[in-house]
Protein backbone atom coordinates (compact mmCIF):
# COMPACT_ATOMS: atom_id res chain seq x y z
CA UNK A 1 0.00 0.00 0.00
CA UNK A 2 2.88 2.38 0.67
CA UNK A 3 3.07 5.02 3.39
CA UNK A 4 -0.39 5.60 4.88
CA UNK A 5 -1.65 7.58 7.87
CA UNK A 6 -2.43 5.41 10.89
CA UNK A 7 -6.12 6.43 10.98
CA UNK A 8 -6.57 5.42 7.36
CA UNK A 9 -4.76 2.10 7.91
CA UNK A 10 -6.95 1.32 10.97
CA UNK A 11 -10.12 2.20 8.99
CA UNK A 12 -9.04 -0.08 6.12
CA UNK A 13 -8.32 -2.92 8.56
CA UNK A 14 -11.74 -2.54 10.22
CA UNK A 15 -13.50 -2.56 6.83
CA UNK A 16 -11.85 -5.88 5.97
CA UNK A 17 -12.45 -7.34 9.50
CA UNK A 18 -8.70 -7.73 10.00
CA UNK A 19 -6.08 -6.34 12.38
CA UNK A 20 -3.29 -3.81 11.93
CA UNK A 21 -0.07 -5.49 13.14
CA UNK A 22 3.23 -3.66 13.59
CA UNK A 23 5.92 -5.87 12.05
CA UNK A 24 8.99 -3.85 13.03
CA UNK A 25 9.58 -0.70 15.00
CA UNK A 26 13.24 -0.25 14.08
CA UNK A 27 12.54 1.88 11.03
CA UNK A 28 10.82 5.22 10.62
CA UNK A 29 7.92 5.10 9.78
CA UNK A 30 7.09 1.76 11.46
CA UNK A 31 6.21 -1.14 9.14
CA UNK A 32 2.70 -2.56 9.63
CA UNK A 33 0.57 -5.24 7.98
CA UNK A 34 -3.16 -5.70 7.70
CA UNK A 35 -3.63 -9.38 8.64
CA UNK A 36 -5.64 -11.73 10.82
CA UNK A 37 -3.77 -11.45 14.16
CA UNK A 38 -4.42 -15.07 15.20
CA UNK A 39 -3.06 -16.38 11.92
CA UNK A 40 -0.05 -14.05 12.21
CA UNK A 41 0.78 -15.38 15.71
CA UNK A 42 0.46 -18.97 14.48
CA UNK A 43 2.90 -18.33 11.63
CA UNK A 44 5.40 -16.66 13.96
CA UNK A 45 5.26 -19.65 16.36
CA UNK A 46 5.87 -22.03 13.45
CA UNK A 47 8.91 -20.00 12.40
CA UNK A 48 10.33 -20.19 15.94
CA UNK A 49 9.80 -23.95 16.12
CA UNK A 50 11.62 -24.60 12.85
CA UNK A 51 14.59 -22.45 13.86
CA UNK A 52 14.75 -24.09 17.30
CA UNK A 53 15.01 -27.56 15.76
CA UNK A 54 18.10 -26.66 13.75
CA UNK A 55 20.12 -25.75 16.85
CA UNK A 56 21.14 -28.83 18.78
CA UNK A 57 22.37 -29.06 22.34
CA UNK A 58 23.98 -32.43 21.57
CA UNK A 59 27.23 -32.44 19.60
CA UNK A 60 28.93 -35.60 18.41
CA UNK A 61 32.53 -36.77 18.49
CA UNK A 62 33.28 -39.94 16.55
CA UNK A 63 36.34 -42.01 17.38
CA UNK A 64 37.82 -44.91 15.45
CA UNK A 65 39.13 -48.15 16.94
CA UNK A 66 42.68 -47.54 15.67
CA UNK A 67 42.89 -43.90 16.84
CA UNK A 68 46.28 -42.79 18.15
CA UNK A 69 46.75 -41.09 21.57
CA UNK A 70 47.63 -37.78 19.88
CA UNK A 71 44.42 -37.87 17.84
CA UNK A 72 42.51 -38.57 21.05
CA UNK A 73 43.94 -35.36 22.49
CA UNK A 74 42.91 -33.40 19.38
CA UNK A 75 39.36 -34.77 19.61
CA UNK A 76 39.32 -33.94 23.35
CA UNK A 77 40.16 -30.31 22.53
CA UNK A 78 37.30 -30.24 20.01
CA UNK A 79 34.95 -31.65 22.64
CA UNK A 80 36.23 -29.00 25.07
CA UNK A 81 35.08 -26.26 22.66
CA UNK A 82 31.60 -27.78 22.53
CA UNK A 83 31.42 -28.14 26.32
CA UNK A 84 32.52 -24.56 26.93
CA UNK A 85 29.67 -23.37 24.72
CA UNK A 86 27.26 -25.31 26.94
CA UNK A 87 26.55 -28.24 24.62
CA UNK A 88 26.43 -31.88 25.66
CA UNK A 89 28.83 -34.17 23.80
CA UNK A 90 28.05 -37.65 22.54
CA UNK A 91 31.28 -39.63 22.22
CA UNK A 92 30.93 -42.51 19.80
CA UNK A 93 33.51 -45.22 19.12
CA UNK A 94 32.61 -47.03 15.91
CA UNK A 95 33.56 -50.69 15.58
CA UNK A 96 33.76 -52.42 12.21
CA UNK A 97 34.03 -56.10 11.39
CA UNK A 98 36.33 -58.04 13.71
CA UNK A 99 36.88 -55.01 15.93
CA UNK A 100 33.49 -55.84 17.51
CA UNK A 101 35.09 -58.86 19.18
CA UNK A 102 37.58 -56.63 21.02
CA UNK A 103 35.11 -54.77 23.22
CA UNK A 104 37.48 -54.49 26.21
CA UNK A 105 40.07 -52.61 24.13
CA UNK A 106 37.34 -50.31 22.79
CA UNK A 107 36.18 -49.53 26.35
CA UNK A 108 39.79 -48.67 27.19
CA UNK A 109 39.98 -46.23 24.26
CA UNK A 110 36.83 -44.41 25.40
CA UNK A 111 38.00 -44.28 29.03
CA UNK A 112 41.37 -42.92 27.82
CA UNK A 113 39.52 -40.24 25.83
CA UNK A 114 37.39 -39.32 28.86
CA UNK A 115 40.56 -39.03 30.98
CA UNK A 116 42.11 -36.64 28.43
CA UNK A 117 38.89 -34.64 28.39
CA UNK A 118 38.63 -34.57 32.19
CA UNK A 119 42.20 -33.26 32.43
CA UNK A 120 41.28 -30.38 30.12
CA UNK A 121 37.84 -29.53 31.52
CA UNK A 122 35.86 -31.11 34.39
CA UNK A 123 33.06 -33.29 33.02
CA UNK A 124 30.17 -35.40 34.26
CA UNK A 125 28.72 -38.43 32.53
CA UNK A 126 25.02 -38.06 31.69
CA UNK A 127 24.58 -41.47 30.10
CA UNK A 128 26.99 -44.25 31.00
CA UNK A 129 29.02 -46.14 28.42
CA UNK A 130 26.55 -48.14 26.39
CA UNK A 131 27.08 -50.89 23.81
CA UNK A 132 25.16 -50.25 20.60
CA UNK A 133 24.98 -51.99 17.25
CA UNK A 134 27.85 -49.99 15.71
CA UNK A 135 30.03 -49.61 18.80
CA UNK A 136 30.01 -47.73 22.08
CA UNK A 137 28.53 -44.36 23.07
CA UNK A 138 28.65 -42.13 26.11
CA UNK A 139 27.14 -38.66 26.69
CA UNK A 140 29.03 -36.11 28.81
CA UNK A 141 28.47 -32.51 29.88
CA UNK A 142 30.44 -29.79 31.64
CA UNK A 143 30.53 -30.18 35.41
Amino acid sequence: MGVVEIQEALRTARERNLDLVQVTEKVEPPVCKIVDYGKYLYQEQRKEKTTAKTHSDLKGIRLGFKISPHDLEIKAKLAEKFLKKGHKVRVELVLKGREKALADIARGKISQFLEFLNNVIPIKVERELKREARGFTVIVFKA
